[in-house]
């Protein structure tokens, strides 16, 4: 394993959240020459996390309380920061893992990583703000999950992460800042609009590399997309889609109608209880 890949590793091993961010500042593009000695890691990977974080079932998890709340506002905040330290470690492991691939790859990646961790660090202000800080209430491992489930298919990582679980967050982030705004919490509200600015981006590189795979394994990437989130994804598809900013994303309209097809009304959702 060459020194930038093992760099890379090291930066998703990093258990402390500002040693993290800090090493993946640090991290630079890996050159021509270094991608010819990149390793495939196919051993499903355990990222660094803080010793402190309680990970638990998602139906272990508290209620929510009302964002009218400090309390409330720190739980919505803190959920969001374990979203972003996960998207951290999901970037590094895609540039880290897949070896293979070009150059632009690897940099994208590692754009998004540097990117996800200034995410993280406006929310760890943020809840620091609020009296607390991430690690103080447990959290789930549902999008780590899905790395693992993808461990060793670059094809399937790019349909199930950014196509599927951070392209929700397309969906959801504009009622959320607006709730944040309507409760007075301006701070709060400004962050999540940079987080929604970048994200859409980064689901667009998610599908451009997907659709790259696609041709080079000689597929349809829409027909292939939908076998592999079958194959791969256990959750429901929730509506409603955010149209114009998954387009942006690189999402066909065909794709969007079939996933609104297949999501969950509204109404459903709140049966669920």
């Amino acid at each position: 394993m060459n020194q930038v890949q093992a760099q890379i590793g090291a930066a998703l091993a990093a258990t402390d959240p500002l040693d993290k961010v800090r090493r993946v500042q640090a991290l630079v593009a890996p050159s021509a020459t270094e991608l010819t000695h990149w390793e495939i890691v196919t051993v499903p990977r355990s990222p660094g996390r803080p010793t402190r974080l309680r990970l638990v079932a998602p139906r272990e998890l508290p209620r929510r309380r009302a964002l009218g709340t400090p309390k409330g506002r720190f739980a919505l905040l803190h959920a969001l920061a374990h979203i972003e330290f996960n998207a951290i470690n999901l970037a590094l492991d895609a540039a880290y893992a897949f070896a293979g691939m070009p150059p632009g790859f690897y940099s994208d990646w590692l754009q998004v990583a540097r990117e996800e961790a200034l995410h993280f660090s406006l929310l760890s202000q943020r809840l620091e703000d609020l009296g607390g800080c991430y690690g103080d209430l447990p959290a789930h491992d549902g999008l780590w999950e899905a790395a693992r489930a993808t461990a060793d298919d670059a094809m399937a990582r790019m349909a199930l992460v950014p196509r599927v679980l951070e392209a929700r967050g397309l969906d959801v982030t504009p009622a959320l800042r607006q709730r944040l705004q309507t409760v007075g919490d301006a701070q709060s509200a400004a962050i999540l609009e940079r987080i929604e600015a970048d994200e859409r981006g980064h689901v667009a590189i998610g599908s451009r590399w997907f659709t790259y795979l696609a041709r080079r394994a000689g597929v349809d990437p829409e027909a292939t997309f939908f076998t592999l989130l079958d194959r791969h994804y256990r959750g429901r598809i929730l509506g409603p889609l955010a149209r114009e900013a998954r387009l942006q994303a690189g999402f066909s309209v065909r794709e969007l109608d079939l996933l609104e097809a297949r999501a969950v009304r509204p109404e459903e959702q709140r049966g669920d209880g």
